[in-house]
């Protein structure tokens, strides 16, 4: 009933913003399903729930729970009980929200005849057994740690006493430091309390979650296997979410276990052995590995890069245009070393400009490296008189759509540092973020047009298609990279400038009136986005590349 209350008494508006983040989650998988949702489309939809989910997740602003600072004001600690409630709730209940809609967001079947199954489904038919045994024992393990926090007392915060300035310096007392106080905690037994609350949500949800993902109707577009297999991926990333959330629970009681008693030493520091483990879980469940579609499997095998690159029917252009694509990830990769030892190798403090500029060090080269594949696919293997065979879709609808709307966040982080930069001698960092965005929208038109205007491949034997599929392959990479540019350089911005949050949204109560500064939390969760969209990779698009009947490509190199 205590919980209950809490959540009972939290204004109506609180609650405006999760709601609000739930419709954007759903259009956005439901986006990723909502024409066809083939095998392809499935498993995106599948990985972008695994994505947020896992973000959404995260228990860091938990982690000291229940400890009592000496100095209220000096950070904000979940202390009492409707801060303790929305630190451990909120990441658990968005988390469980997450799934539910992956869920919820695929479409109901629209064919006028629906095919029953004669067999009933049950959790178990899709539950990968060592992987709920591991989280079962996950759980179990931070249920014991629980409860032994229950036993532990609670400490008193010892207040600061200013020094005797009477005492003479070399008569300080040797068992302790004048003038600092000591940290307490809450009792254990309360703490125990929330944290076995969360998890008991954390397992209930879990259960109806398999029981929805269980229950759901198949999708028609998709065959049985691949039904079945879709369902064991839904379990699979579900419960290395919910086992890294558990463990993340078992760490902040050891936090809180690890916090020393006041006493006449003064501790400033302590060792949380429970949080390596909860590393160790953490590193776990990411490299878990989760099944593929059998049906994406079984193409894989015959459109992956090797098996293009080995097939003698290949055209040599397409081998070429695979190969760009490895060295694209030396490009980016040396050019990103190079950019950070330029910046952090220096003995001075970084200038505001150089983060931003770090990203486009790593986008130019690879907007370059794109325009100077194609241009050597052209002068290998185009001639003059070859039609220029335009794709239909450049680029496809989803990839477009997110471009724009990375190239908004761009827009709004830019919008954010020029509101916040407004002393006229203070150090400023979006004018640098403005050329360097310039510049890299530059050399994309650049890259774009060289694709564009390349000389054609004499198809022949190859088969219809070649040419167009390559210049796809390669306007994908541009698009791609050009949306990773915007959210890296968004994420630059706002880690650079957190303070800001302050100058923007000012208010003279107390130096943290409104909290900590979300900006850093947000520019490393875009920067997160940014490194998985920049190596996404291009498979999808090599179906589209043609092959012959025989190796006579030779003939058309020039």
């Amino acid at each position: 009933m205590g919980v209950f209350a809490v959540y009972v008494s939290l204004p109506p508006l609180l609650f405006l913003g999760p709601v609000v983040g739930a419709v954007i989650v759903y259009l956005f998988l439901r986006m990723q399903v909502w024409s066809r949702p083939d095998a392809h489309s499935a498993a995106s939809h599948g990985l972008w729930v695994g994505i947020i989910g896992w973000m959404a997740s995260s228990l860091q602003g938990a982690m000291n729970t229940g400890i009592l600072r000496v100095n209220p004001m000096s950070s904000s600690v979940p202390s009492t009980p409707e801060q303790i409630a929305g630190a451990l709730g909120w990441p658990i209940l968005a988390c469980l929200a997450v799934h539910t809609l992956g869920q919820l967001s695929y479409p109901a079947p629209k064919a006028p005849r629906r095919y029953a199954e004669l067999t009933v489904r049950r959790i178990g038919d899709f539950l990968p057994r060592k992987l709920a045994w591991t989280t079962a024992s996950i759980f179990a393990y931070a249920a014991v740690v629980i409860a032994w926090v229950a036993a532990l007392p609670e400490h008193i915060p010892v207040l600061p006493t200013p020094p005797d300035l009477s005492t003479p310096p070399d008569q300080t007392p040797p068992n302790g430091y004048i003038g600092q106080g000591k940290e307490g905690r809450i009792p254990g037994v309360e703490l125990a309390a929330w944290l076995g609350g969360a998890l008991l949500l954390l397992a209930v949800g879990t259960c109806l979650i398999l029981l929805l993902i269980a229950r759901r109707r198949q999708l028609e577009t998709i065959d049985s296997d691949d039904n079945r297999v879709l369902r064991t991926i839904a379990t699979n990333r579900l419960l290395r979410t919910v086992a890294t959330i558990a463990a993340g629970l078992a760490s902040i009681a050891g936090n809180f276990a690890a916090q020393p008693a006041p006493g006449d030493l003064w501790q400033s520091s302590w060792f949380n052995a429970l949080g390596l483990l909860n590393m160790a879980v953490l590193l776990m469940m990411w490299w878990w590995p989760v099944p593929g579609l059998p049906s994406l499997l079984k193409a894989a095998k015959t459109t992956s890069a090797a098996t293009l690159r080995a097939d003698p029917r290949t055209h040599r252009a397409a081998r070429l245009s695979i190969s760009i694509g490895a060295v694209l990830g030396i490009v980016g990769g040396l050019a990103l070393v190079a950019g950070y030892a330029a910046i952090l190798l220096p003995a001075q403090t970084p200038a505001p400009w150089a983060f931003p500029l770090l990203t486009g060090t790593v986008a130019v080269p690879l907007l370059t490296a794109i325009a100077a594949g194609d241009l050597l696919i052209a002068r290998n293997h185009g001639t003059s008189d070859a039609p220029n065979h335009w794709p239909r879709q450049p680029v496809s609808r989803g990839l477009l759509s997110f471009a724009i709307v990375s190239a908004l966040v761009l827009g709004v982080a830019i919008a954010f540092a020029v509101a916040g930069e407004v002393r006229p001698f203070g150090p400023k960092t979006w004018p640098a973020a403005v050329l360097v965005t310039i510049l890299v929208a530059l050399a994309g038109a650049a890259a774009i047009l060289a694709v564009r205007r390349r000389r054609g491949i004499p198809e022949g034997e190859s088969g219809a298609g070649l040419d167009a599929a390559l210049r796809a392959i390669s306007m994908y990479r541009i698009v791609r990279t050009l949306a990773a540019y915007c959210l890296g350089q968004a994420a630059a911005l706002l880690i650079g400038t957190g303070n800001l949050w302050y100058g923007v949204f000012p208010s003279a109560a107390s130096p943290d009136p409104i909290g900590p500064s979300p900006l850093p939390i947000i520019g490393i969760v875009l920067a997160i986005i940014a490194v998985l969209v920049s190596v996404t990779p291009v498979r999808s698009l090599f179906r589209t590349i043609p092959r012959g009947r025989v190796a006579k490509q030779g003939q058309h190199a020039q």
